[in-house]
């Protein structure tokens, strides 16, 4: 399987009035193609930074990021939909952006939209719709420019506990269905077990790799993960690292 994503000895530094600030150290991972990876650490550690980094958003201070020509999507920890346009509307706006905005491309989003159960909200405004299901048109606006890796950065931390549960499920489902690698950075170990094939996890800042874990489970779904004997296990052995 081949990688398309490889920080080699990353390092990244902020500078301001007040001095130097360390957010990450000889960083070394990779992710493989049709994977869910997923970083775990705590609060304040760089995993944003890394995110940045890895879309080409930030250029490291040393080091060298290898992404072997591949496409990147953004999914943010809030859906970002803008209230004044209809989900219709907010679909299309990174074909604006990118300048691609043509009628072919339009229905390939209205299709996606229709095969996971938006078809009925495109004319209706994010207001009017629930925090589940915003994210999940966030999601397919991510996937209306057919990025080869999504990038998601807490998608689900704004939600409560059941949503973000059933949205996670939704989530990690069409992500398999079309067949897109993800990286996931997040500080819930439950939900990092629940739907990665591997889990990194990170020191506290500057963050370095402290250990590596291929995530093995015959269910594949989240919620049926969690309920897998072998679930509280991973937990005991992340929750150990993570707090090391």
């Amino acid at each position: 399987m081949k990688e398309v994503l490889r920080f080699e000895n990353v390092c990244m530094r902020y500078h301001s009035k007040q001095g130097e600030t360390v957010a990450v150290e000889n960083l070394n991972f990779s992710v493989k193609e049709g994977e869910f990876t997923a970083i775990i650490g705590p609060s304040g550690c760089g995993k944003t930074t890394l995110l940045s980094l890895a879309a080409g958003l930030l250029k490291p201070t040393q080091g060298k990021i290898v992404t072997s020509g591949v496409s990147f999507g953004y999914m943010l920890q809030r859906d970002e939909l803008f209230p004044w346009r209809t989900i219709e509307k907010n679909l299309y706006l990174p074909l604006e952006i990118k300048g691609t905005n043509t009628l072919e491309q339009r229905n390939k989003a209205l299709e996606l939209a229709e095969k996971y159960g938006l078809k009925q909200f495109l004319k209706s405004y994010p207001s009017s719709l629930s925090g589940g299901m915003r994210q999940r048109a966030a999601l397919i606006r991510t996937l209306a420019l057919n990025p080869d890796v999504l990038l998601l950065d807490e998608p689900f931390s704004a939600l409560d506990y059941q949503t973000r549960l059933n949205v996670c499920n939704d989530v990690y489902k069409i992500i398999r269905q079309e067949h897109k690698t993800a990286l996931l950075i997040t500080h819930d170990i439950s939900e990092a077990i629940s739907v990665a094939d591997t889990v990194f996890v990170l020191s506290k800042r500057p963050a370095k790799i402290v250990a590596e874990h291929s995530v093995v489970f015959l269910e594949d779904e989240p919620l049926k993960r969690r309920e897998n004997k072998e679930f509280s296990k991973w937990f005991e052995i992340l929750w150990g690292e993570l707090n090391a």
